[in-house]
């Protein structure tokens, strides 16, 4: 069985050996892997982009345990949700959202209110060691997901713009930029024959090597969206690039 954290608690402070130790006390024989733990602090939105960029990639089956959670010790909910073939541990604040927005049927979800499956002292600045990681541990060993507490129905509480489609083209907007300063917009990739970005052409192409040199351009990035970047460059320092600032992609006729 296989554990997969994501955090935005980075590494030096051991809030994630922590994490682990719990786990490891629970289930000796789990497998954990890290997704991450360099999320921006606090920032949901590039928590809940890379848990939907990653998680299919792992075996069906796998938990995943995703804490970006500035509401700690708050009235959010701790859920624990089936979503097709994975399980996902984690607060009620949208860390999930993208991944349940493109499942093909509503998931299975409950509050995590089991007390016997949570640490005997619970930290109100620490619930990924006292209350997810706990949780995530015993789904590992077998416990059905229904005995960690009542069934909900989920919610979504993420705050992601939405594309704008017109007849030939998508409107959309950056939303990420990666550790390579790739800046990764909101717009699903699709058969797009070009963008305009700050009232220039991009073009589109097929891989980061076929971009033009000190330019834009665009390409279908593994997040899944459509990518503005510099070939061996960084794009976001160059062009002094800003989250939310938008872009059009066009399809069918002629680029502008």
């Amino acid at each position: 069985m296989v554990v997969a954290i994501l955090t935005d608690f980075g590494t030096a402070d051991g809030f994630v050996a922590a994490m682990k130790g719990v786990i490891l006390s629970i289930n000796p024989a789990v497998t954990i892997v890290d997704v991450s733990h360099e999320v921006q602090p606090f920032n949901i939105l590039e928590g809940a982009l890379i848990l939907k960029a990653h998680y299919r990639y792992f075996p069906p089956g796998t938990i995943f345990v995703a804490v970006v959670d500035p509401g700690v010790g708050s009235e959010r909910r701790p859920l624990a949700l089936r979503c097709g073939d994975y399980l996902f541990v984690g607060p009620d604040n949208g860390i999930m959202d993208l991944v349940v927005k493109e499942a093909q049927e509503p998931p299975q979800a409950v509050v995590i209110e089991n007390r016997n499956v949570m640490l005997p002292r619970i930290n109100n600045t620490f619930h990924g060691r006292d209350v997810f990681a706990p949780a995530a541990a015993h789904l590992s060993r077998g416990m059905a997901l229904e005995d960690l507490g009542p069934a909900v129905e989920y919610t979504f509480r993420l705050n992601f713009p939405e594309v704008r489609r017109e007849p030939g083209r998508v409107t959309g907007e950056i939303v990420y930029f990666d550790r390579f300063g790739n800046a990764v917009t909101n717009v699903p990739c699709g058969e797009f024959r070009c963008g305009m970005f700050r009232e220039e052409r991009v073009r589109v192409v097929s891989h980061f090597q076929a971009g033009e040199r000190g330019k834009l351009n665009l390409v279908c990035g593994s997040f899944g969206f459509m990518e503005l970047f510099v070939p061996m460059g960084n794009a976001r320092e160059t062009f002094r690039l800003e989250l939310g600032e938008k872009i059009r992609l066009f399809g069918r006729g002629e680029c502008p």
